[in-house]
Formats: C-alpha cells, sequence, structure tokens
C-alpha cells in the first residue's frame, strides 16, 4: 500500500507541474517549436523587455492585484472583527453567510453582475459607462474580500477574549487594544489572506473581462487576445518570470512563519 500511495502522489504532482515545467523549459527554447529543443537561449526574454504591450499588461496585473488584495484585507479584518463580536448568533451566521456568496458564486455570474451594476449606476448618474481601472478594483476587492474573512475569522474566534478584556483593565482604550493586542494575534490569517487575495487577482481572467476597459489590459486579458492569433513565445518567458516570482514569494512567507514559530516557541520556553 506505501509503494501504492508513493506512485499515486508522484502522477499527482506530476499533473500538476509538468505543465509548468514545460513552460519553464521552452522558455529557454532557442526554436519556435513546443516539440522540439534545439538549444539554451535567452531570446525570447530579450523580446519581452521589448514589448512595451506586455510590460503595460503586467503592470496592470500588479498594480490592480496589489491595491485590491491591501483594500480586501483591511475591509475583511473590519468585517471578521464584527462578525466575531456579534453578540447574537443568527447575526453572525447570516453576516458569516452573506460574506461567502461571492466565493460560492461562479465567477462569469459574479462579471455579470458587476458589469450590470456599474451600467446602471451609470445610466442612474446618466453618464456614460465607466468601466474601466476603478470598476476592476472593486470588483476584484469584492471577489477577494470572502477568502481574507475566511482566513481572519478563525483566528479571532481562537483568541483567548480576557487578553483584551485585561488589557482595557489597564487602561488601554478599545482602538488601542486592538492594534496592540488582537492586530498582532490575527497577523498570520491577515497576511495569508493578503497573498491568496494578491495571486487571485493576478489570476482572474472571468470578472476583468466584463468589468474592464480596452485602455486598461490585465496580463490575463493580453494573453487571451494574444490566443486569437499565435502566441509569442515571450509569453512562455513572462510566466516562467511569474512562477520564480510567486515561488521566492511563497519561499520568504514560509521562513518567516517558521521563524515566528521558533521565536513563539522560545519565549513559552523561557516562560516555563
Amino acid at each position: 500500500m506505501k509503494v501504492l500511495s508513493k506512485i499515486y502522489m508522484a502522477l499527482v504532482f506530476l499533473l500538476l507541474y509538468a505543465p509548468i515545467l514545460v513552460v519553464v523549459i521552452f522558455s529557454f527554447n532557442s526554436a519556435e517549436s513546443l516539440s522540439r529543443f534545439e538549444g539554451f537561449s535567452l531570446d525570447w526574454y530579450g523580446e519581452l523587455f521589448q514589448d512595451a504591450e506586455a510590460l503595460t499588461a503586467l503592470r496592470n496585473s500588479l498594480v490592480l492585484a496589489t491595491v485590491s488584495s491591501i483594500l480586501a484585507t483591511v475591509l475583511g479584518i473590519i468585517a471578521a472583527f464584527a462578525i466575531s463580536r456579534a453578540r447574537r448568533r443568527w447575526l453572525a451566521r447570516t453576516m458569516e453567510s452573506v460574506s461567502d456568496i461571492p466565493m460560492m458564486n461562479p465567477d462569469i455570474v459574479t462579471g455579470v453582475s458587476m458589469m450590470l451594476l456599474f451600467v446602471g449606476v451609470a445610466g442612474i448618474l446618466k453618464v456614460q459607462p465607466f468601466l474601466g481601472v476603478w470598476t476592476m478594483i472593486i470588483a476584484h476587492t469584492t471577489f477577494n474580500l470572502p477568502y481574507v474573512i475566511l482566513s481572519v475569522l478563525p483566528k479571532f474566534r481562537q483568541m483567548d477574549h480576557s487578553l483584551t478584556e485585561a488589557a482595557m483593565d489597564l487602561g488601554c482604550t478599545p482602538t488601542a487594544t486592538f492594534f496592540k493586542i488582537e492586530l498582532p494575534y490575527i497577523l498570520p490569517g491577515a497576511i495569508t489572506g493578503l497573498m491568496m487575495s494578491f495571486a487571485l487577482s493576478l489570476d482572474d481572467f472571468v470578472i476583468s473581462h466584463f468589468v474592464s476597459s480596452p485602455d486598461f489590459r490585465t496580463l490575463p486579458l493580453y494573453i487571451y487576445n494574444q490566443t486569437v492569433h499565435d502566441v509569442k513565445f515571450s509569453m512562455y518567458a513572462l510566466c516562467t518570470l511569474l512562477v520564480f516570482v510567486i515561488l521566492g514569494v511563497l519561499i520568504v512567507v514560509n521562513v518567516v512563519g517558521s521563524v515566528r514559530e521558533r521565536r513563539q516557541l522560545r519565549k513559552a520556553g523561557a516562560k516555563r
């Protein structure tokens, strides 16, 4: 059974990472082919850094992902705090269920709903539809919110509330108690929600397709437009760079998390 489980795990990882590995390998291919590797070359990377349209789309994606993930994290922390402090259980459960709706909805439903909302608001205000960067920020923040709440809410519920009560008994205001006691405790969950929001925003295509405008295109939209013709091989180079950037971020987050756990264990051991 152990041998079969190892074989099964190997097949799962192969199916997951083989496409990524193919993209990485052929981004260094000197030939314009995905069926043969003729030699190592950095030509596609040079072509990528000369493609102003691709770099603009990448910049738009990074700006959008950064802004929307930060907004979603701030709003998600506030929402999780409100849900955890709700005195009535039915109200807390209702708020939690409602906050999960954008996560449970199919992307195409969320995208069409957002588009109709923005067009409807423009009609009420009697202005031209204002689809673009601001509507994309609102849409990305909206569908990222549930993931932040899902990451932060368990931290609020696991926290020992006697700590906050003790802090306020010692003279701390509710605001100071939140920033000095509660925020450091929920910080790992907030970072997890932030990273997840950033990755989801960077990857999103369907919702962005419905709320975008021609003058603000993200990288997924740019790559999709490339599929109408032949995909540039410089796109493989761009995907490879994104893979290594995300891998580096994950390594940094894991290292920081392990260092923090070791410090907490040392503090606990010193107290004993």
